[in-house]
């Protein structure tokens, strides 16, 4: 098991590592996921705990499924 606090900074990892392999801005990303950017900025510090909702239109923005957003054991 892992803390909440490592969770969110993985995820946040995570979810820059799949934004920049597409080579967007975080404009661009929010943007395609209909967030706003300083809210993503937020996400990708580690600085928010996205809701289920929020971390469906970032995976679908990006192409991946839900799960790949998190580490797996």
């Amino acid at each position: 098991m892992i803390s909440e606090s490592t969770g969110i900074r993985l995820l946040a990892k995570r979810i820059r590592m799949l934004r920049m392999e597409k080579d967007w801005s975080q404009e661009q990303l929010a943007e395609r996921a209909a967030i706003q950017r300083s809210y993503l900025a937020d996400l990708e510090r580690g600085a928010r705990n996205p809701s289920v909702r929020t971390l469906i239109k970032i995976s679908n923005a990006v192409g991946v499924s839900i799960r790949h957003l998190f580490p797996s054991d």
